[in-house]
């Protein structure tokens, strides 16, 4: 059984003891976030919501927050002597998902 889920405007496919990597918010490390933006619900059959599916959620538990790797930024103009070099680590919130219902 799987569903997909909505969470800050991206999909996810969510799987029982599957890790969710998400932009990060603010929870405590072992608190309890149920999605209940579920768009799809696979099961015995298959359920579409238009836009979600009701009744559906997931239940997720919060493990750590994680950096991203390093994605480096770099502008050049050719004969301007103009070059910048940027860098950025997004951060992650892992999710680790518990039960799926609906």
């Amino acid at each position: 059984m799987y569903a997909v889920v909505e969470f800050k405007g991206k999909q996810y496919r969510a799987d029982v003891g599957a890790i969710l990597k998400v932009d990060r918010f603010d929870a405590e490390k072992g608190a309890t976030v149920s999605l209940d933006k579920v768009l799809l619900l696979s099961g015995d059959g298959v359920r579409v919501g238009s836009p979600y599916v009701a009744g559906a959620a997931v239940k997720t538990t919060v493990q750590e927050e994680i950096k991203g790797e390093k994605v480096v930024v770099f502008k050049y103009k050719p004969k301007k002597d103009y070059r910048r070099t940027q860098g950025h680590r997004q951060r992650y919130t892992l999710l680790k998902v518990e039960d799926i219902q609906g």
